[in-house]
């Protein structure tokens, strides 16, 4: 082996393997997740992982025509994430139907959260880095992706497992308190996990074609995304690969 493929190899870590048994999304919007961690679900999914998808808002915003009525424009939105989640393999989406452009990580929206943590109790969940705004690979951080990263953080711990955080959620609709054992933070700068997606790059670019409305330029989307995915695969050696910041809370 010569020494620039020693270095090669001593600068790569190995691919994350472990996986849940049930997996929570929460993302702000439709398309989020496809375009953040679907590599990821679809492998995940196909080994045996039960997921569910949160989309806070409908993405009603999410058009350069301002003449477009937004609610016509949040059912396409939802329709297409929808048709996306089949692709990859999710038991179904949950929306949550907060503005678009204007998500708050406020009292009601955690409860939301925690209503359906408790009720799916999955092992992980998986949100948008929310300490990320501006970024050094050169983007700002939509201030939705912050807030739904943050309030799922903030529905995970603590109030997701504390039987006083809304306790009328346990005294009168029966969910116990949930404890999610694992955070899978996507869209981050400090990854410290990297699973490998060699083999369901295609379904990620599938499920991205679903989302018709919001591809400007559909023929470059599948050269993108290879882009994106083998950048990823260099820390762990692999064809391909998706990056996240794993907090484990047990």
């Amino acid at each position: 082996m010569t020494d620039q493929a020693t270095d090669s190899a001593a600068s790569t870590t190995a691919p994350h393997e472990a996986r849940p048994d049930r997996a929570l999304v929460i993302v702000a919007h439709p398309d989020d997740a496809d375009f953040g961690i679907a590599g990821t679900m679809a492998r995940w999914i196909k080994a045996g992982t039960v997921a569910r998808m949160v989309c806070c808002t409908s993405g009603d915003a999410g058009a350069d025509d301002a003449t477009l009525d937004p609610l016509e424009l949040a059912r396409t939105r939802e329709a297409e994430q929808r048709a996306a989640a089949q692709v990859v393999g999710y038991e179904g989406v949950d929306f949550l139907h907060r503005p678009d452009g204007a998500l708050e990580n406020d009292l009601a929206l955690r409860e939301q959260l925690v209503r359906i943590i408790r009720t799916f109790k999955p092992d992980a969940v998986l949100a948008m880095d929310p300490t990320v705004v501006i970024s050094p690979r050169g983007f700002v951080q939509h201030v939705d992706h912050r807030n739904a990263g943050m309030a799922a953080l903030d529905a995970v711990y603590p109030a997701a497992r504390n039987a006083m955080a809304f306790p009328h959620l346990v005294t009168v609709d029966g969910l116990a308190p949930w404890a999610v054992n694992q955070l899978y933070l996507f869209f981050t700068d400090a990854p410290n996990a990297w699973v490998d997606t060699s083999d369901t790059i295609d379904t990620k670019i599938a499920a991205l074609r679903e989302h018709t409305s919001q591809l400007r330029k559909p023929e470059e989307l599948e050269t993108m995304l290879r882009a994106w995915a083998a950048d990823g695969g260099k820390s762990i050696g692999t064809a391909a690969a998706e990056a996240f910041r794993l907090l484990k809370l047990d």
